[in-house]
């Protein structure tokens, strides 16, 4: 309210001085609409309005205590990086720059918020054609934890000299020459193509020496550049002026994404980047072109060379990639859900499965799901390049468990030896061919229960010729408690195995139904 008055009377004193609405305008750095509507009020509608501001409702208000309190903790950040924070929470908000910078002003101004300035320096660089060359460059930085705690992130970015359009990966572990191999086909898929020169500091990962001018590359990395063919350009020590783009890419990713922002995971973290650059990094406009860089990316793209599918050395320099189950038996790739039969997920299991990229025989993209880096297939997936979707085989949806046969699979797969499994489990259907599903159910139960213990009762239930759903499930209840030193080793007879002729050289299915109180229905 007082800026407002102050504002007012400056102008008026100004209009008595015979200054021009223009002089003004220019003086007071502000628009000539604005003067010509300060010069139409009276001093008492001044008044009366500039009131009215305090009781006025604004656009930011509901984001207050939030903006607060992040200025609070961290008095050092921008309104940009409020605005993206802001965005993040709330997607559907649509708000001015100008409108937000005023807004954390005037909270800075009310609270007595003071901004650390940093002081940063623009030089100017003869800007790059279309398509031919893209910067790299790797940062590392720490992160708070939901628990309190630091943990230390490594990322690699990259930057299209001409657009300043960028891709960003993280890692919770210092690169190696593989990882940045993988990363690199990442940014060309993201990109859609390739650039014919590509810039870099002089990185341990990528070369051994520059001698007079001769580059010797990595063992590793000089294969990959064979294949795919793309001219390396390595700067000097202390050049800016040769990668300043990539260097301020860097800064720009650990400042305006990365600081402050609350550590989880780190595939949550690289989809939460991968969001950022859309929604503020690379939809931003830069400083120094102007442009969004999306915008003129949309030109460039057309400029790169085409890649085809990631290279085959992909897979193969890839350590073991490996991804949680999901309750609902999917995993998560690149911001996409991919799903697994139903029944790979174990409620108290370590539930990793390994990935690995393939290309199937139309030459696509194709995710492969596998037990372990060598173990069985278990499933395929053309792979989604779009965001945020559930990619699922038909033959893992729900209903398939409904058929007897896919209910036995599902089951079957919860132990290490599917092949002693599917022998028993044939076993128990065909003593009890009426009641199938309810055997079924009964093991698959068990299994559920008893995650820890069931090989080794099935191994039981085998040498002991136990060919009963309820056996199994009394025999893995058993065994649990005995390893817990629960109960003791009773020494009785089964009378139910009796009936069944059965030897058991010794403890008897009795014993453990007796303890444990009978049978389950």
């Amino acid at each position: 309210m007082k800026k407002k008055l102050m504002l007012y009377l400056a102008i008026q004193q100004m209009k008595e001085q015979r200054f021009t609405v223009t002089q003004i305008a220019e003086q007071l750095k502000i628009s000539r609409t604005t003067v010509y509507s300060y010069l139409e009020m009276s001093p008492e509608q001044a008044y009366e309005w500039a009131n009215t501001l305090k009781s006025r409702k604004k656009k930011l208000d509901p984001y207050k205590d939030w903006l607060v309190a992040w200025l609070k903790e961290h008095p050092h950040l921008s309104a940009a990086q409020l605005h993206d924070w802001l965005l993040e929470r709330h997607p559907k908000l649509v708000v001015g720059e100008s409108t937000m910078r005023m807004y954390v002003s005037e909270l800075r101004e009310e609270y007595q918020i003071e901004k650390t300035k940093k002081v940063r320096q623009y030089e100017a660089i003869i800007e790059q054609p279309m398509g031919k060359q893209m910067q790299v460059d790797w940062g590392e930085t720490r992160q708070k934890t939901k628990e309190n705690t630091e943990v230390k992130l490594y990322c690699i970015c990259f930057v299209l000299s001409h657009s300043r359009y960028k891709y960003v990966e993280w890692q919770d572990r210092p690169f190696t020459t593989r990882d940045t191999i993988r990363s690199h086909e990442n940014a060309f898929q993201y990109f859609g193509g390739m650039p014919e020169e590509i810039v870099y500091d002089q990185d341990h990962l990528i070369t051994v020496s520059e001698n007079a001018g001769d580059i010797i590359l990595t063992g590793e990395f000089q294969s990959y550049k064979q294949q795919r063919k793309f001219r390396i350009y390595l700067c000097r020590k202390a050049d800016p002026e040769s990668k300043g783009k990539i260097e301020n890419v860097v800064k720009y990713v650990k400042g305006n994404f990365a600081d402050s922002r609350i550590f989880t995971t780190i595939d949550n973290w690289n989809e939460r980047c991968i969001e950022w650059l859309k929604r503020t990094g690379n939809y931003k406009v830069h400083n120094g072109t102007k442009k969004r860089p999306t915008e003129v990316f949309l030109l460039e793209k057309q400029h790169l060379k085409p890649v085809s599918n990631p290279l085959s050395i992909e897979s193969n320099n890839t350590i073991s990639i490996t991804r949680t189950v999901n309750k609902d038996n999917t995993i998560h790739y690149k911001s996409n859900r991919y799903s697994v039969p139903l029944g790979t997920y174990r409620p108290r299991g370590l539930n990793l499965v390994s990935i690995e990229m393939a290309v199937d025989e139309s030459n696509q993209q194709q995710l492969v799901i596998k037990r372990s880096p060598d173990g069985e297939v278990l499933a395929k997936h053309r792979l989604e390049l779009a965001k945020g979707k559930l990619v699922k085989n038909r033959n893992h949806e729900r209903d398939r468990s409904k058929g007897i046969q896919a209910y036995k699979e599902t089951v079957i797969r919860q132990f290490n030896n599917t092949e002693l499994a599917t022998t028993y489990i044939n076993q128990v259907l065909a003593e009890y061919p009426r009641y199938k599903r309810d055997q079924l159910a009964i093991i698959h139960k068990t299994t559920n229960d008893y995650p820890d213990y069931i090989d080794e009762t099935l191994i039981k239930c085998v040498d002991e010729h136990f060919t009963s759903a309820n056996d199994f499930h009394d025999i893995a209840k058993y065994i649990s408690k005995i390893q817990s030193k629960e109960l003791p080793v009773p020494p009785l007879e089964s009378s139910r195995l009796k009936t069944r002729n059965i030897k058991v050289e010794t403890r008897s299915i009795s014993t453990y139904t007796d303890i444990l109180g009978g049978v389950i229905s």
